[in-house]
Formats: C-alpha cells, sequence, structure tokens
C-alpha cells in the first residue's frame, strides 16, 4: 500500500503528460452507457454533464480522492451518484464482491437510460477490469472479448494478469453458464 501512495502523484502526472503529449483522452465513451476514464479532476463535472452521468463509480483508495476530485457531496450537488470501491494501485485488482457490486450500480443506471463514468487513476487497469466484467454481462463475451472491445476505444488500458484473474472470477461465476453454446456448421449429407 506504501508504494501506490509514494507512486500516486508521480504517475498522476505522468498521466496528465501523456494526455497532452499523444493523443490519449483522458476519458473514452465504452458503449450507451460506460464512460472509462482517467480521475476526474473538478473541471471535469461539466463535460460529464453533458455526456449524461448520473453515477460515478471510483476504484480509488481515499488517498487518490482528497484533493483534486469531487467530494461525494459534490456529485450529489451535480445530481450524480459516487460508488467508492476503494483498490490498491499497481498490487490489486478489484475483489469479485466489488466487482459485482460494479456492475450491479451500471446496469441499474443503464435501465434509467443515464451514463456512468468509470475511474481509477488512469483508466487503465483497476477501472478497465470493472467495465470488462460489465460487458461480459452484457454481451455473454469472454475476458479476452471484452479487452478486445475496449481496446477499440481506449487502446492505452493494461490488464495484467491479476487483473484477468479477477476477470475470469467474474466470468466463471455470472457469465460462462449465460453463454450461448458455438456448434459447428451441419455437414451436407
Amino acid at each position: 500500500m506504501g508504494g501506490s501512495r509514494a507512486l500516486f502523484y508521480p504517475t498522476l502526472y505522468w498521466n496528465v503528460l501523456m494526455k497532452n503529449v499523444t493523443s490519449r483522452n483522458w476519458y473514452d465513451r465504452i458503449d450507451s452507457t460506460v464512460i472509462l476514464g482517467a480521475l476526474p479532476f473538478r473541471s471535469y463535472i461539466n463535460q460529464l454533464k453533458e455526456e449524461n452521468v448520473k453515477g460515478v463509480i471510483s476504484l480509488n483508495e481515499d488517498h487518490e480522492l482528497r484533493r483534486h476530485t469531487p467530494t461525494v457531496e459534490e456529485w450529489r450537488k451535480n445530481g450524480m451518484e459516487h460508488l467508492q470501491l476503494p483498490t490498491v494501485d499497481f498490487t490489486e485488482a478489484p475483489s469479485l464482491e466489488y466487482l459485482e457490486r460494479g456492475v450491479e450500480f451500471i446496469q441499474r443506471h443503464a435501465n434509467e437510460g443515464t451514463s456512468v463514468y468509470v475511474h481509477c487513476k488512469a483508466g487503465r487497469t483497476r477501472s478497465a477490469t470493472l467495465v470488462g466484467c460489465y460487458l461480459m454481462t452484457i454481451n455473454h463475451c469472454t475476458p479476452q472479448e471484452a479487452q478486445t472491445f475496449m481496446q477499440a476505444k481506449r487502446p492505452h488500458i493494461l490488464l495484467k494478469d491479476k487483473h484477468f484473474r479477477a476477470l475470469y472470477r467474474y466470468y466463471d461465476k455470472h457469465v460462462k453458464r449465460n453463454r450461448p453454446i458455438k456448434t459447428s456448421e451441419p455437414k451436407d449429407a
């Protein structure tokens, strides 16, 4: 935990630099409901309102949300519901419980016709893991298919072994049994 705390500001500044000197976006719309992005600074509130964001999921620890992001009360004042699922950067992936809670939150907003901003510090690992679970749920796809779909929209996501293990735990419990069975083409008689 100490390592992620010590690396927070240097890596946050790196993300800002990469946004300014490359083609990286701070956030990207993944589908009609989900926007996957980096730490939402207070200056992004009006942009998120324009995107019909009514829910925000933070996969950050408390210290990551302390200075630059809206507080729960500020989100509420702007008509947005906030869910924090604290996950340590660099060393952890979201727990199965957090992934389930996050997908449920996203699906509730999808049913209401509103958008959800899902973020961690850079919008590459922790938040991408949750968005992958959401995509597997609605599309009945595999973790690799979810990753490919996300990378088409946000090329710099970076899912590592621990994130794939989390995706597969979710997939095995919630998606695998609901996937359509692929059959081979009938053979000519």
